[in-house]
């Protein structure tokens, strides 16, 4: 975790009303009471009205907190429900993100909000989101944004297996499925690869030029030509 992350989480811990000791900050936080010493003083020395002490513990000082954040249980439950959907579908470092967005939210929410929280009766079940399709969607994910071309196996519907480099431009979720829009190298077009297909992924160190032609703005393009025009 980012020291900054920390700090933020440190003061959104303090937030809720009780006195906190150092060694529960420090088991949640998964660091030693000495780095959340550390991180208090400088918390303090920056303005945040963080009182207490070391052996006591540490709360904020009410007067001078900030408002609570306020949302519409509508705005709540969607909230809500699309954490849990990344928690169900998403790569595994983003499903830890959305764990503690959660967190941070209910964190600072007035009492009444916090315990809607638990009453939102919406669900995301993710048993079929494979181990290791979360972190081969995190490692496309990575090397769409780097635009780095990425070697894989890819195993077609009927079990032909073909080796491709392709240079990643998006990952798009479709009932269940996750696929990579990609220009394939190997058939110099676009192609979609489904993820839980993708047999094995080498992510390469070299940066790929997104070409007139080849980006994810021309595939969007040539997918929107292909849709049947409403007659008038």
């Amino acid at each position: 975790m980012r020291r900054a992350d920390r700090l933020f989480r440190i003061v959104q811990l303090l937030r809720q009303g009780r006195v906190v000791t150092a060694a529960r900050l420090a088991e949640k936080l998964e660091v030693c009471e000495r780095t959340i010493y550390r991180d208090v003083i400088d918390l303090q020395l920056s303005g945040t009205p963080i009182v207490g002490e070391p052996g006591v513990g540490y709360t904020l000082r009410r007067d001078l907190d900030l408002p609570p954040l306020l949302f519409t249980p509508e705005e709540l439950t969607a909230i809500v429900l699309g954490a849990r959907l990344v928690q169900a579908w998403g790569g595994a470092e983003t499903v830890i993100a959305a764990k503690h967005a959660l967190a941070r939210i209910e964190a600072v929410l007035p009492p009444a909000l916090r315990d809607s929280l638990d009453a939102i009766q919406m669900y995301a079940p993710g048993f079929r989101m494979r181990p290791a399709d979360r972190r081969r969607l995190d490692l496309l994910h990575a090397a769409t944004l780097a635009r780095n071309p990425v070697h894989i196996a890819y195993v077609a519907e009927r079990g032909d297996q073909t080796l491709r480099t392709i240079r990643p431009l998006g990952l798009y979720f479709w009932s269940g499925v996750w696929t990579v829009v990609a220009w394939c190298e190997l058939r110099d077009d676009f192609r979609m690869f489904r993820i839980d297909r993708i047999a094995e992924s080498a992510v390469r160190p070299t940066v790929f030029t997104q070409a007139k032609g080849q980006r994810l703005a021309d595939f969007l393009r040539t997918v929107h030509a292909r849709k049947p025009q409403s007659s008038l």
